[in-house]
């Protein structure tokens, strides 16, 4: 027999292509695991030629460190039939560990193809070398090779199957697998080598009409490397790209499920909001017309809350509602859906057997809320008042319930409030007439129904005039002259006082520039502010667009911001007042007395005026408590170097009194009723000309 020898450094090459290979094998099996639709085709087909081109590469590099003492060569049809082979078998093996399960019998039929695959891969790039006479095998190292080439097939497809899934262990876990699976390669091929045994005078008839070994193993090697490489390099790069893909998409469906959650509830009270309300609503009314029994719906209105956050700010106010919330879950019968529908409205929609059962919920709710609430230090109290409507029997559909319910809540206000009503049918004409009005205020301004009237503002005691006040009516075709305590509320719930306030603005300047025109330079015009439209953000651009369009100088515009609307956040009231005072915009403090201010912040108010509110005024020379508390004001605006307005002078005492306390400018009707324009002069006209004309 011909002796036979080996290339060392060849022998270590070809091994260290069987564990790379194994890895690749090992990663392209997860791949092919994890994916899904028509990409696992695509993988399947790439892992496969990956895989057997490593397998196939191993074996002939293997080959070509065998040497005899005669010249070599491989036939290339049949070379390549033996890389097809182990390319046809490594897809079979992707595809079997890509399965959700593999039993013990598939496992042990897919070994047996595998490992015959392989061998027979083997055998077949033996037969490539065209050996004459053909090569000699012993019978017990054949065998052998081949049971080898069985058992690593079977073990490569059990440590595929359990390594397919990316966990934070599984890389070095397969390069383990992978030099285990490496040997086990080598060694079926390096068994069958040793069974082979060559006749002394053999010839390789391929030796030189098929493929010179001398290139073979540099080009082997080279594509090898290259695929190999490349293989585990895109399924590197498309595992990055799919967990930043997963990352990104799971991250999407958190910010939606978090937007869905922030459209559905309340900011503050994390409650359900109007929306979900009505959605569970429908449900209810579903279940209800299916036989499934009533529910009620419970309106909620807290009494006092207002007064609160005027006195103690926005930041109390809302741990305040938080505070009711909570009490409120309490109170909430089970499955009941409590939600928060406005600043201080919450509504209970909730399962009930007969009537009987909301008044023994609304009796526990009332209780809850009176109890007082300690929030950052304050001892609050506050009561509720509460209106029920149920289903069927209070309406129809969601948007009857909701306003019977709030109906029945109004009335629950008008007995005295901390009390609960069920809505009756009468209560509804109330609610009507309010829902008309709001509609005909939302068109007030488009009709032209809106008016001012103008009352003069006199230096103490008796003039002569330095000003006016612009006040805001409706003449309503129906009803007639509507003062602004009746509809400047609904004004401000539903936010039609921006708009109006606006109208008012522009109104009472274009006619102060009227009267500069005809010679009252002198005069000046007082403008209300309301709490919405003070804290409206396009507030001083559209006074400074007011002025500029009337050309008006701005000292001669004062607004007048309640005490309690400068005190209800005063760091953005100081930021808004700095505007208008920058502008040269006079700012009066109006009611003032009435509120809870702090000193510590009124003296940082760029204010220039105080106006003592009429209800000090008006039982002045009988009340001594108002007295002082008047002279007190007084003492303070004159400490604070501000102008001291009074109004609501309506005695000769009390003009008398407030001037000689040092107020520098009185309103009143005992000076002067507010009346339209065209009519102010001719009344100024009637008094003394000398003391009151300008």
């Amino acid at each position: 027999m011909l002796v036979s020898s080996y290339n060392s450094l060849l022998v270590l090459f070809s091994l260290l292509v069987a564990i790379l290979a194994s890895y690749t094998a090992l990663d392209m099996a997860g791949r092919v695991a994890t994916v899904q639709g028509r990409t696992c085709y695509w993988w399947l087909a790439g892992g496969a030629c990956a895989m057997g081109v490593g397998i196939w590469s191993m074996h002939f590099i293997g080959m070509l460190a065998f040497s005899l003492p005669i010249p070599l060569g491989y036939d290339p049809a049949l070379t390549v039939l033996s890389l097809t082979v182990a390319i046809v078998s490594s897809a079979y093996a992707l595809w079997l560990v890509s399965q959700k399960t593999l039993p013990w019998r598939r496992l042990g039929a897919g070994a047996l193809l595998l490992g015959t695959g392989i061998s027979a891969m083997h055998y077949m790039g033996m037969a490539a070398m065209q050996m004459v006479p053909g090569i000699q095998y012993d019978p017990m190292l054949f065998g052998l090779s081949v049971v080898i080439a069985i058992a690593a097939g079977g073990a490569a497809l059990w440590i595929a199957f359990r390594l397919r899934r990316h966990t934070h262990w599984v890389r070095p876990l397969r390069a383990g697998a992978a030099v285990v699976m490496g040997c086990s390669i080598v060694g079926m091929h390096y068994t069958g080598m040793a069974a082979a045994q060559f006749p002394v005078g053999s010839v390789c008839g391929a030796a030189y009409a098929g493929i010179s070994a001398g290139w073979l193993a540099l080009v082997i090697i080279i594509v090898t490397l290259t695929i190999l490489t490349m293989a585990l390099i895109v399924s590197v790069l498309d595992l990055r790209m799919e967990q930043r893909t997963s990352l990104l998409t799971s991250s999407l469906a958190e910010a939606n499920q978090e937007l869905t959650y922030l459209a559905l509830h309340d900011n503050l009270t994390k409650l359900p909001n109007r929306i979900l309300l009505e959605d569970r609503l429908a449900q209810a009314i579903q279940a209800a017309d299916g036989g499934k029994g009533g529910f009620a719906l419970m309106f909620m209105d807290l009494d006092g809350f207002k007064t609160v956050n005027d006195a103690f700010g926005h930041h109390i106010g809302d741990l305040l509602l938080v505070e009711v919330a909570r009490r409120l879950e309490v109170a909430a019968t089970p499955n009941a859906t409590l939600a928060r529908v406005g600043g201080d409205e919450f509504v209970m929609l909730m399962n009930i057997a007969e009537p009987a059962d909301a008044a023994t919920v609304a009796e526990s709710t009332l209780a809850a809320v009176r109890e007082p609430f300690d929030v950052k230090g304050h001892e609050l109290r506050l009561s509720t008042s509460i209106g029920i409507a149920t289903y069927p029997g209070d309406g129809a559909n969601q948007h009857e319930l909701l306003t019977n319910a709030d109906a029945a809540m109004y009335h629950s206000k008008a007995l005295g409030r901390n009390v609960y009503c069920f809505f009756e049918m009468s209560m509804n004409s109330n609610v009507h007439e309010q829902l008309q009005l709001v509609h005909d205020l939302s068109m007030a301004l488009e009709r032209n129904e809106l008016i001012l009237q103008y009352q003069p503002k006199f230096v103490a005691p008796s003039g002569p005039v330095v000003g006016v006040e612009a006040l805001l009516r409706w003449q309503h075709p129906v009803r007639g002259l509507i003062p602004p305590d009746a509809f400047i509320p609904l004004a401000e719930k539903t936010g039609l006082i921006v708009p109006i306030g606006d109208w008012v603005l522009d109104t009472a300047c274009g006619q102060l520039k009227q009267w500069h025109d005809a010679g009252r330079e002198t005069w000046g015009m007082a403008v209300n502010l309301s709490a919405l439209q003070f804290t409206h953000e396009r507030l001083v651009h559209t006074v400074q667009e007011t002025l500029a369009r009337h050309d008006l100088a701005p000292q001669k515009l004062t607004l007048e911001i309640t005490e309690s609307t400068a005190m209800r956040n005063v760091e953005e009231s100081l930021r808004i007042l700095q505007q208008l005072n920058n502008m040269g915009v006079r700012i009066s403090i109006d009611d003032f007395g009435t509120g809870y201010s702090s000193l510590l912040y009124l003296k940082r108010l760029p204010a220039n005026e105080l106006k003592i509110d009429r209800g000090f005024v008006c039982e002045l020379a009988q009340d001594s408590e108002d007295a002082a508390i008047v002279s007190a004001i007084v003492a303070l605006g004159k400490t604070l170097d501000l102008s001291i307005v009074a109004e609501g002078v309506e005695t000769a005492a009390q003009q008398e009194f407030l001037t000689s306390l040092g107020c520098g400018s009185l309103q009143g009707f005992l000076l002067g009723r507010p009346v339209f324009a065209e009519q102010l002069i001719e009344a100024l006209a009637e008094r003394d000309a000398s003391s009151l004309m300008v």
